[in-house]
């Protein structure tokens, strides 16, 4: 068994949500509001830092949204969470953790696509550039090239944070 290594520590991904911050500003000059959508679990967690960073540095009106999906079987129920409106005409910045093929992210797109946003972009902490579907990520904090054989494991539990190579 292959052991682990650190790929990003706690300090690496608060930088990455920092700057990721500051390129959704950039390129929301003409939003007043700025929806960030998370995949539920670790993408989520990344995207409450990405908020707590806006608030920030933006006097924009963030909201953050989670999203729920079956990453083993996306054809399932999506439910998006804590919705605290329509999200109908908004900017929405969708985040998730790592982008491996991108399934996850393509079906949540497709979901998302039932509303009538204006704008949506992606953020991703680590793409492993093994894409299987046509994804652009906009804003990512690592690209990370990887065999097939070896796992990205992001842990964003407090206190205990890093980005592992196994």
């Amino acid at each position: 068994m292959k052991k682990n290594s650190l790929i990003m520590n706690s300090k690496r991904i608060n930088d990455c949500a920092h700057r990721i911050s500051y390129q959704i500003v950039e390129s929301s000059t003409n939003r007043k509001e700025i929806i960030l959508i998370g995949i539920k679990n670790n993408g989520f967690i990344f995207a409450q830092k990405i908020h707590n960073f806006l608030k920030k540095i933006t006097d924009r009106k963030i909201e953050l949204l989670s999203v729920e999906i079956n990453k083993k079987n996306p054809h399932k129920s999506i439910t998006l969470k804590n919705q605290f409106n329509n999200i109908d005409n908004s900017s929405v910045i969708l985040i998730d953790d790592v982008l491996n093929t991108g399934k996850t992210l393509m079906y949540t797109i497709k979901f998302l696509l039932n509303y009538k946003i204006n704008q949506l972009k992606t953020a991703v902490l680590i793409d492993r550039n093994h894409k299987d579907f046509p994804v652009k990520v906009d804003f990512k904090g690592l690209s990370l090239s990887t065999s097939v054989n070896e796992h990205v494991e992001v842990v964003l539990k407090k206190n205990n944070e890093g980005v592992f190579l196994t």
